[in-house]
């Protein structure tokens, strides 16, 4: 499988960085798992240490780790840090995504790129 990784925004890197900084961590992790009203949702955690069978992508002096099972359903997204309303948040940009939950929750891909145990 030809991969495009994952990018960050400035904003976005900016704010990993900066919890990286202050709590310590290999990087950033990024994964799905099976949830909500349309199936899978984003985690994201900072990573303690990388993973056995991790790939990895830096981008922008991150590190970011993905498990092989999540990647087909985010490769070629782009994370992003935004203001929504009062509070910010990690938002995706997914090319893969192929429907969204109304409440935002939870999203859909082609079911030839549905691949993680969840």
């Amino acid at each position: 499988m030809n991969t495009q990784g994952i990018s960050l925004t400035p904003a976005a890197a900016d704010r990993i960085l900066r919890f990286l900084g202050k709590e310590g961590g290999a990087g950033l992790r990024l994964a799905v798992r099976r949830t909500g009203c349309s199936g899978w949702a984003y985690v994201v955690e900072l990573a303690e240490q990388r993973q056995d069978g991790d790939l990895e992508f830096d981008d922008k002096g991150v590190r970011i780790l993905v498990d092989p099972s999540s990647l087909p359903m985010i490769d070629g997204s782009t994370v992003d840090y935004v203001r929504d309303g009062l509070n910010w948040a990690f938002e995706f940009r997914n090319p893969n995504v192929t429907d969204e939950c109304g409440c935002g929750e939870s999203f859909t891909v082609a079911s030839g790129n549905s691949t993680a145990d969840g």
